[in-house]
């Protein structure tokens, strides 16, 4: 989905279909969204209510000829869908409507794979795109039926296309699990190095474009990209940061950058990312980071808790951050800067800041100092007089 200035941006008709279910986005704003960061741009927006999901096309005939009239009323080049839709609903909607059909596990991929820098970052992208894929070899493609046995040929006798290309689909899913095994070996070592030296590991977490990469670049000096947009962050960056009190005692804290989570992240991206994630997992403290001008940001704490728990570091002390005040109105200010946020039940410290204007950035800094501090004083208890292992 690249273009380049001179050819025409390619559009999309956006469609959503409430099941009845909690937090359905009724403007499709967030689908907008991530269709502007994938090079699309929204021309129309379709929501409907259903029971069920339709077996054959997702959201029934009758629909899928409304959305056709509507895609052709306004030029739109391709349909995306809020939910993750089957190969068979995909298949059978492209038929009808003569576009291409993609959802939003699609889309999202898509977007990963433009975003993706490092090279662990791009290996991730590979896998779970080649997950995505191998569920989609039935597809549009009538070549994939026809047998390619013979002599010459690298399938067995009466091997089909499609069979084949699962295979050779399969083989580089194995070769890229291979390789990522070998990176998050390289990143436990790190790690371990980083205990050693009795380092304070903090990682940021939260929602996509919560301001999380702001915030590191505040805390850090870094230049670490931060954008206006969803996902502008894929790739873990960690730097070290040094933070004194008023008496000149300091510490040395080690922060990562990590990248963001939305609803309905596909669980191939979650496991793919699993050694990004892993960052969080082994994290002494996590910066949940919160766009508090969102009205939809107790949704988005939600999910952030959610995968979180998929990953396994629910349990890793948490400090929420609410972060662009200074885009609230001034009826919606805090009262206070800092107080206790109830986050599933467990009492959390929750601060107010702006990691744009450097509004109370402050606090943070000495909350982190006084938690670096405290976490020293644990280990030296623990272990006096001899090095970690």
């Amino acid at each position: 989905m690249t273009h380049s200035d001179e050819s025409p941006r390619a559009t999309a008709l956006l469609v959503g279909v409430d099941f009845g279910l909690p937090h359905f986005d009724t403007e499709l704003d967030e689908l907008a969204q991530l269709a502007s960061t994938a090079g699309l741009e929204p021309v129309a927006r379709l929501t409907c209510k259903r029971k069920a999901p339709d077996a054959a096309m997702f959201v029934g005939k009758g629909k899928a000829d409304e959305i056709k009239e509507l895609a052709i009323l306004h030029g739109a080049t391709e349909v995306l869908f809020d939910q993750s839709i089957s190969p068979a609903q995909q298949r059978n909607l492209e038929r009808t409507l003569g576009l291409p059909v993609n959802d939003r596990t699609m889309l999202i991929l898509q977007i990963f794979a433009q975003r993706a820098r490092s090279h662990e970052g791009k290996l991730q992208v590979e896998l779970a795109r080649l997950q995505y894929l191998s569920t989609r070899l039935v597809r549009r493609w009538s070549h994939l039926e026809r047998q390619s046995g013979g002599i010459g040929m690298r399938g067995g006798p009466g091997e089909t296309q499609i069979e084949l290309d699962r295979r050779m689909i399969g083989e580089s899913i194995k070769r890229t699990k291979e390789r990522l095994d070998k990176v998050k070996k390289q990143r436990q070592t790190q790690r371990r190095q980083r205990q050693r030296n009795q380092v304070f590991n903090v990682s940021l977490v939260g929602y996509t474009n919560a301001g999380k990469s702001t915030l590191f670049n505040a805390l850090v000096k870094a230049r670490a990209y931060a954008a206006d947009q969803l996902f502008a962050t894929l790739d873990t960056t960690t730097r070290q940061l040094y933070l004194n009190n008023d008496q000149g005692q300091g510490s040395q804290i080690s922060i990562s950058d990590t990248v963001g989570f939305i609803r309905d992240l596909p669980h191939g991206l979650v496991d793919a990312f699993a050694a990004t994630l892993q960052e969080a997992m082994s994290a002494d403290l996590l910066l949940h980071v919160v766009d508090a001008s969102h009205p939809g940001h107790p949704e988005q704490i939600a999910q952030v808790q959610s995968v979180l728990a998929d990953i396994g570091a629910a349990d890793v002390p948490k400090l929420l951050i609410y972060n662009k005040v200074d885009a609230l109105e001034p009826g919606q200010q805090p009262r206070l800067l800092q107080d206790i946020y109830m986050l599933d039940d467990l009492a959390v410290p929750r601060i107010f800041l702006s990691a744009q204007t450097g509004f109370n950035l402050d606090s943070l800094r000495q909350r982190l100092l006084v938690q670096a501090q405290q976490h020293t004083e644990v280990l030296n208890s623990l272990t006096p007089n001899h090095e970690l292992v």
